[in-house]
């Protein structure tokens, strides 16, 4: 049996306008940083990428610091932390978490960081509103904002230019990209420690060669993927969403949805069934063909409880349960119900076990 891909948000296959450009770009031979034709050939490609990038995202080419990811990106925050603290939305990615730091919180974090669409449960969180001088989490409204868009760019409707936001990150890989490769969206004017010191490429910002095959692919994923967007495609794709949640529900009565209440993902479903380990899940999902998760994938192969669950307030039972199902463009409504059909006869046989 064909093998079922249903990880989206972990990653998503490269697309072919990405390959293309990769190819493209493999022969052009000269560094970025040369003054000769042959850099200046590979300067194009990056200068192209870094406009087609902004192009999408709703902002200046200048604002837009190629990195590794964002992972790397979200390094930005490394340096608020050293200058005034940072302060991070309980359900933010562990990207943002590993930076939080509240050392001068007498006079309030410098930044707010938070995810604009939670990777395990699909949930959109829009910025808030402060409230009398301060947004939630203790931050002063002259802070600045940091959103994490990894899960959003090209998925739904959003601009950096409109979104209150001071600095977002994304990576390629979640749109149609090259793997190891992403953004830091950084507003006109803001200073900055540097994320990488070095020869000061990406103005200073980000040293080091560029990936110039791997941004070119970056560049070619994200226009796709923003055409696609503006096509409808994930319409269809909220569709299977709904078939499949529908379909668990009948089956398994006691299965939790976590977020179908709330504004999410198009394609996210995140299941849970107290007492039904997530790690036990995937690996049985895995066996029958059929790729899924249990929380981030940049916490695989790290059996834990996920945290962003419990600071929604689920308890050990629920959060230790949930796996993550995430559709694609690609993905088939026969696809769809011969997960659920798998996915169903399992359930049948935990239930039973546990009798």
């Amino acid at each position: 049996m064909n093998r079922v891909y249903l990880d989206w948000n972990a990653t998503a296959p490269l697309r072919s306008e990405a390959r293309a450009a990769m190819v493209a770009a493999f022969d052009v031979v000269g560094n970025p940083s040369s003054v000769h034709a042959e850099g200046r050939a590979a300067k194009g490609i990056v200068e192209r990428a870094r406009a087609q990038v902004a192009a999408a995202v709703g902002c200046k080419p200048a604002e837009v610091v190629f990195t590794s990811g964002a992972t790397e990106a979200a390094r930005v925050l490394a340096g608020a932390a050293r200058h005034g603290g940072v302060c991070v939305d309980p359900t933010a990615h562990d990207a943002l978490w590993a930076h939080f730091d509240l050392t001068h919180v007498e006079t309030g974090p410098n930044v707010l960081a938070m995810g604009l669409a939670n990777s395990e449960t699909g949930i959109i969180t829009p910025p808030p509103e402060p409230v009398d001088g301060y947004w939630p989490y203790g931050a002063r409204r002259a802070a600045s904002l940091l959103l994490d868009v990894t899960q959003a760019v090209g998925r739904i409707p959003w601009s950096f230019a409109w979104s209150g936001a001071d600095m977002a990150i994304l990576s390629a890989h979640k749109l149609g990209g090259p793997k190891g490769v992403g953004a830091l969206i950084l507003r006109d004017g803001l200073d900055i420690d540097a994320l990488q010191a070095g020869g000061g490429q990406e103005m200073g910002r980000r040293s080091g060669t560029e990936n110039v095959a791997g941004i070119a692919g970056f560049g070619a994923a994200v226009e796709a993927a923003m055409a696609d967007l503006e096509a409808g495609i994930w319409g269809p794709v909220e569709k299977l969403r709904n078939i499949l949640e529908t379909t668990l529900a009948s089956g398994a009565k006691e299965t939790i949805f976590i977020g179908n209440d709330r504004e999410r993902l198009p394609n996210t479903a995140c299941v849970a069934v107290p007492g039904w380990k997530g790690e036990t899940q995937v690996m049985q999902m895995d066996l029958a063909g059929f790729a899924i998760s249990a929380g981030s994938a940049c916490s695989s192969g790290k059996v834990k409880t996920s945290r962003v669950l419990q600071a929604m307030g689920y308890d050990d039972q629920v959060a230790g349960s949930a796996i993550r199902v995430s559709l694609g463009p690609t993905t088939t409504e026969d696809e769809v119900m011969r997960f659920a059909e798998a996915w169903l006869r399992q359930w049948k046989k935990h239930r039973a076990k546990a009798a």
